[in-house]
């Protein structure tokens, strides 16, 4: 007994030890040849792909044959009456329209089994169109992730409400592409992490950016953070979810 006591404590001991968890989406795949150099990041990082963009289908096939979580990033629409670019939603759009517009989308981004949204600021904050969309996810059992480019986002409460497992990025490490900026917001995401158990970063496929990822990335593991798909967290979310329907369903049972 005291034998294998002292082999499952080895190997306990033997086995990486992660204080924290970090998630990291890169958004704006699809348009550009040249963001295929995002391929070479590690698998754990997920990929958020246009829909109708010249390489959506191309790189979400890709990504999944990598064995890495594809999300769809679906543009939304923004305050300030930002280009959106195809197969956006918007405000003037009724349920049956979202949902048609949203399934297109679905279609041309294979493999996705998340979506969070490309700007939004404006349709994050209504009710009905937020509604509608997670409706749809709950159909499509998709989770939602808020990239939360307004304060004012309804978004998670919504999709709590509809049963859409969910949750919303923490940090954008790379508004300014420079190395000081961007290595202030991945310290600012460890920090996150480390407090909360959890993190989600996101970043996008410029150059500057891959380049800094694949210096900072290696050294997570050293600092006892673990470099884990958005998917796995997801997990975690969803059953917490469902606990907390099956807490809420055993009330004044007895």
């Amino acid at each position: 007994m005291r034998l294998i006591f002292s082999l499952v404590t080895t190997l306990l001991l033997s086995l990486p030890v992660h204080a924290a968890n970090i998630a990291l989406i890169i958004d704006d795949m699809g348009y550009r040849k040249q963001d295929v150099e995002a391929f070479t990041l590690p698998a754990e990082v997920t990929f958020a792909i246009l829909p109708h963009t010249p390489f959506s289908t191309t790189y979400a096939k890709k990504a999944a044959a990598q064995h890495r979580d594809v999300m769809l990033h679906m543009p939304m629409e923004a305050l300030a009456g930002n280009r959106l670019g195809p197969g956006a939603l918007t405000a003037s759009m009724d349920n049956q329209a979202i949902q048609n517009t949203l399934n297109d989308a679905l279609d041309s981004v294979p493999h996705a089994i998340g979506l969070n949204n490309h700007m939004g600021s404006k349709l994050t904050q209504l009710t009905l169109p937020m509604q509608a969309t997670m409706a749809f996810l709950r159909q499509q059992q998709l989770f939602f992730i808020d990239s939360r480019t307004t304060r004012y986002s309804k978004a998670n409460k919504i999709a709590t409400r509809f049963g859409v497992p969910n949750t919303h990025r923490q940090v954008f490490l790379d508004h300014f592409q420079n190395q000081k900026h961007m290595q202030a917001q991945f310290d600012r995401l460890v920090r996150i992490a480390r407090k909360y158990n959890n993190a989600i970063g996101i970043a996008h496929p410029y150059p500057q950016t891959l380049s800094f990822l694949q210096q900072q990335l290696p050294k997570l593991q050293d600092m006892q953070i673990q470099l884990i798909p958005v998917s796995r967290l997801m997990q975690e979310k969803a059953l917490a979810m469902t606990e907390s329907v099956a807490d809420n369903t055993n009330v004044g049972s007895d």
